[in-house]
């Protein structure tokens, strides 16, 4: 049975999280933006244009798709798990990990906001920045001081070096 993790002041434990918090927050934000054109249509991506802003949206999910699948390669070299419920074997601090701390959910944030401007609803925009902040909240947090038990001086010096998102 796996220990705890004790550091000062709190109570996290070898696993960061019990629950998969961030793939539920993503998807529930895509469905509420794909259900929101039906209860609260907005005009203002319609407009001419819309060609232009459906290449500016297909390029920023094409972004965060190569963002996503570089961070999971790189993650799978490392030989750590991907599960945002399962505890780190490694620290990642190469590949995507060299720009961003959180680059999967940086890159899922970029899905959400291409969703925007390539089917034309606004509300994908705030929705992004509510996953994201619901992601930090609920599972970074959790993350970040699961890491700094873990891996101590290693994770301190890497935070203070590689910003959070981007």
């Amino acid at each position: 049975m796996k220990q705890p993790i004790k550091t000062p002041g709190t109570k996290f434990q070898l696993t960061p999280n019990r629950f998969p918090w961030p793939p539920i927050i993503y998807a529930a934000a895509i469905l509420l933006g794909a259900l929101s054109k039906f209860f609260l249509p907005t005009p203002w991506i319609d407009s001419p244009g819309s060609d232009f802003l459906f290449g500016v949206g297909l390029l920023i999910i094409l972004a965060g798709l190569a963002l996503d699948i570089r961070a999971m390669q790189t993650l799978h070299a490392e030989k750590t798990t991907i599960l945002p419920i399962k505890g780190a074997d490694h620290l990642v601090t190469r590949g995507p990990y060299s720009l961003s701390r959180n680059p999967i959910y940086l890159g899922n944030t970029l899905l959400t906001i291409g969703a925007a401007f390539v089917f034309g609803i606004i509300w994908f925009l705030p929705l992004a920045f509510i996953a994201a902040l619901l992601t930090s909240k609920l599972a970074i947090e959790r993350e970040e001081a699961h890491l700094s038990a873990k891996f101590g001086k290693n994770w301190r010096d890497y935070a203070n070096k590689v910003r959070r998102w981007f």
